[in-house]
């Protein structure tokens, strides 16, 4: 926009003089068509006017006086986009709106930050990982507190949920200006309300143990659009609370928990690229899924696995039962 109209102030000041002798009045609607042109620009970039250029021409005498002429030229600034995190399925009384929502892979997401706020004041200390537990999935982690200790939110974001939830107990949901979600459960209390809107490290409750729970601790989940992301595939949960990277591409990999095992930290490389997430699609975990009449010895045998392996892998023991469709991780 400055230099469109540094433009027309050239072509001003070149035929002035002409103007002036020539046609009196066309300065005025030569600046009007200034004025009016910047004025348009500005309304077809979604902008707003914050301050103007004043430039002081040449003077001149009349009989009635000494004039000055000054020309206004409107300076424009970019606005700030306005990013509506509530008119995406907004459910203040739901855990998880997406429930009927199917999500397309590679999933992209963004970060404007580089770390995050922990949840807890203390050292971070996980009791159970994102994965595969007891034959069910475990879609969060475990970080160790006790009763009482402060729980924060982790992004800025505005609070969706803010009540009791089966099984998560007094529970807080967190919409992050990302599309992310971060749910924060078996609070002993919950201090905020739904709509609230929320900084960053901002206090929302007191970790606890409600619902279904075997000892006080914070289950953290990350979620996008109903999704379970894997946490530690976004954040490093160490003292240095940081956020392994501004781009992420999430396959579905770190958004299937048998895909990994609770027991044990699963090993993090960062998709960071279209490209990379595309070619990753080729080289997801093998799984098989259980048939009538298997044995962990069959399949153990089939897939040229030790028993000890596949159980290790499937955080499971070789005196666990097998269910007809359970799913079983060969690989990783």
């Amino acid at each position: 926009m400055y230099q469109a109209n540094g433009t027309i102030i050239i072509i001003y000041l070149r035929f002035k003089t002409l103007l002036d002798y020539l046609f009196p009045s066309m300065k005025y609607i030569l600046l009007s068509i200034a004025f009016l042109c910047g004025t348009l620009l500005a309304y077809t970039q979604n902008d707003s006017i914050s301050n103007s250029l004043k430039i002081e021409l040449q003077s001149y005498t009349t009989k009635t006086g000494t004039f000055i002429e000054t020309v206004e030229i409107p300076l424009l600034t970019k606005k700030a986009v306005a990013i509506d995190i509530k008119a995406d399925h907004w459910d203040t009384t739901v855990h998880n709106p997406y429930i009927n929502t199917v999500q397309l892979f590679p999933l992209e997401l963004n970060f404007t930050d580089s770390t995050y706020a922990s949840p807890v004041s203390h050292k971070k200390v996980i009791t159970s990982h994102y994965g595969w537990r007891n034959g069910r999935g475990h879609k969060g982690i475990d970080i160790d507190l006790v009763t009482g200790d402060s729980v924060v939110a982790i992004l800025d974001g505005i609070v969706r949920f803010a009540r009791y939830a089966n099984g998560f107990g007094n529970t807080v949901v967190v919409r992050h200006y990302n599309g992310l979600e971060s749910t924060y459960a078996h609070l002993s209390h919950i201090g905020v309300k739904a709509n609230d809107t929320l900084a960053r490290g901002q206090y929302l409750g007191k970790g606890g143990n409600t619902g279904n729970s075997r000892g006080s601790h914070l289950h953290l989940e990350i979620s996008y659009k109903g999704e379970q992301i894997h946490p530690e595939y976004l954040f490093d949960f160490s003292s240095k609370n940081a956020i392994r990277s501004e781009q992420v591409w999430v396959t579905q990999k770190w958004t299937h928990a048998r895909y990994h095992n609770s027991r044990r930290v699963s090993k993090v490389t960062v998709i960071k690229s279209a490209d990379e997430a595309l070619a990753s699609l080729a080289a997801q975990p093998k799984m098989y899924i259980v048939k009538k009449g298997d044995t962990l010895y069959d399949i153990s045998r089939r897939n040229n696995m030790s028993i000890s392996r596949l159980c290790k892998t499937n955080a499971i023991k070789q005196s666990s039962p097998l269910k007809i469709g359970q799913k079983l991780v060969l690989e990783l």
